[in-house]
């Protein structure tokens, strides 16, 4: 079969035939219909000096975004049919560890992602684990299908614990409108937000916020360095409730917090290239500050949650306008540029080679 292989330490991955995989015990084999460009994907593409110590072990085919379709059952699989389309919930647990045992697979001690640890779906043929492959409504567009995972962990910034912690009625900041920003926003408007608050520098982007539902967005720079002031006048002076950092920006971890009411809830997302900052007195501790660190999905309730956002035929229109580029898997080198110039959202791969 075709793949994606990175098989250097150095900057790019080829196309390259390799061996079609086997589905073991209770794994499933999958004709891959789509998949998606992760920020993790360009990390690895570009080498950086996360990707170069975090992978181990090449060649390694890349990507963990995917719709696909099984042809074929490894021994032990109950729950799935050939010709059923699954997308793939990319953590890979262990089942045992003290985490999975008390209902926290999301953060399994020994936690392994597709297309980082072991082979991905940059292929025309993936295996994926029974308990990790999500039964599609059939009628689902295999490109929105392929995106359940970072909509997931959007939706999970949203609803860190469980759906009795909502946001209906409630004031949001949502900074850094990557395409998780952005399906933040979408959800957060469509489960009822009163205000949703967005930043972001990139002008396509900053854009998409506004067409998908945001109240107001700031750029940083352009409307100053202190932001906080703008969002609590367009939250009646009191700040808002939650507040979900998706860039990995110092300057937009502190806005966060400044932005937040006091018993506010700040989720974490962004990954930072070196350690921030923050005054914990006046940020955290003297406004009882709630703070979750976002990894992933629950699993899997927040996938019944994207589910049933989904079945609106609105929301998934939302979804679709956030993917901005549909290019062939073949020519993944332009996705991945069009990605680091800035000049998409969230880049489709299509299955042809």
């Amino acid at each position: 079969m075709q793949a994606v292989v990175k098989t250097d330490r150095a900057p790019g991955a080829t196309v390259r035939e390799v061996p079609e995989p086997v589905a073991g015990d209770r794994e499933v084999l999958v004709r891959v219909l789509a998949s998606s460009v992760c920020g993790t994907d360009l990390h690895l593409w570009k080498w950086n000096e996360w990707a170069q110590s975090r992978v181990k072990s090449l060649p390694l085919i890349l990507g963990h975004e995917v719709c696909g379709e099984v042809v074929r059952l490894g021994p032990g699989v109950k729950g799935l049919a050939v010709g059923d389309r699954v997308s793939a919930e990319t953590h890979l647990v262990d089942g045992t560890c003290f985490q999975c045992r008390t209902g926290r697979m999301h953060i399994c001690e020994n936690v392994q992602v597709f297309g980082v640890d072991r082979d991905g779906v940059f292929a025309e043929f993936a295996v994926i684990p029974e308990l990790n492959a999500w039964k599609n409504d059939p009628d689902l567009d295999p490109a929105i299908a392929s995106v359940q995972e970072p909509l997931g962990n959007a939706m999970h910034c949203l609803l860190p614990e469980s759906s009795d912690d909502g946001i209906a009625g409630q004031n949001l900041l949502v900074t850094g409108c990557g395409p998780i920003g952005l399906m933040a926003v979408a959800a957060a408007k469509t489960l009822g937000a009163a205000t949703v608050v967005a930043t972001e520098v990139n002008p396509l982007r900053a854009a998409l916020a506004r067409d998908l539902g945001a109240d107001l967005v700031l750029v940083p720079g352009r409307d100053g360095d202190d932001l906080a002031p703008k969002v609590r006048a367009a939250t009646g002076g009191h700040g808002v409730d939650v507040a979900v950092e998706m860039s990995g920006h110092p300057a937009s971890l502190r806005l966060a917090f400044d932005a937040l009411r006091p018993g506010g809830r700040v989720s974490l997302l962004g990954l930072f290239d070196r350690p921030a900052t923050l005054d914990f007195d006046n940020a955290v501790v003297f406004k009882a500050a709630r703070i979750h660190g976002i990894f992933g999905r629950r699993m899997f309730e927040t996938w019944y949650q994207v589910k049933g956002l989904l079945a609106r035929p609105a929301f998934r229109e939302k979804v679709a306008r956030v993917i901005t580029h549909r290019v062939p898997i073949r020519d993944v080198a332009r996705a991945m540029e069009l990605i680091e110039s800035g000049q998409a959202a969230k880049v489709s791969l299509e299955a042809r080679w």
